[in-house]
């Protein structure tokens, strides 16, 4: 599974070239979200009609919520590190659970993750 961060997903929806040659890179790997990204993507939807494209876009991803526990180390992870690097509350959920699954997550936004204990992120492809 890929773990895919909202930035990734955005640059998919906006039909950005090395995001889409990307995922066809990947064949029959599954695509697995935060229901968190879904929110955020749901967030930035303008009308119904692209609420729509979204909801049937998704129907292919995983969409994966925190358990109790993922959810009581981020929130130990966001008090650690709030203050100290602007870690927001979203990204220490996002994260973690990527942590928990034990998977990396595919991420533009560096910055917003480097602080999370044990999470790797990559990046999926060359942005131009």
């Amino acid at each position: 599974m890929v773990f895919l961060d909202t930035d990734v997903m955005i640059d998919l929806f906006r039909q950005y070239l090395p995001a889409i040659t990307w995922l066809k890179e990947l064949g029959d790997e599954e695509i697995g979200l935060s229901g968190f990204v879904v929110m955020e993507l749901i967030q930035g939807c303008q009308n119904k009609r692209e609420q729509t494209k979204l909801k049937k876009a998704l129907s292919n991803c995983q969409i994966i919520w925190p358990s109790e526990k993922t959810c009581n180390q981020a929130s130990d992870v966001f008090a650690d590190y709030y203050l100290s690097h602007s870690l927001g509350l979203l990204d220490a959920l996002i994260g973690q659970t990527a942590v928990s699954l034990n998977i990396p997550l595919y991420t533009f936004n560096q910055k917003h993750y480097t602080c999370i204990p044990e999470l790797n992120t990559n990046q999926p492809y060359q942005k131009y």
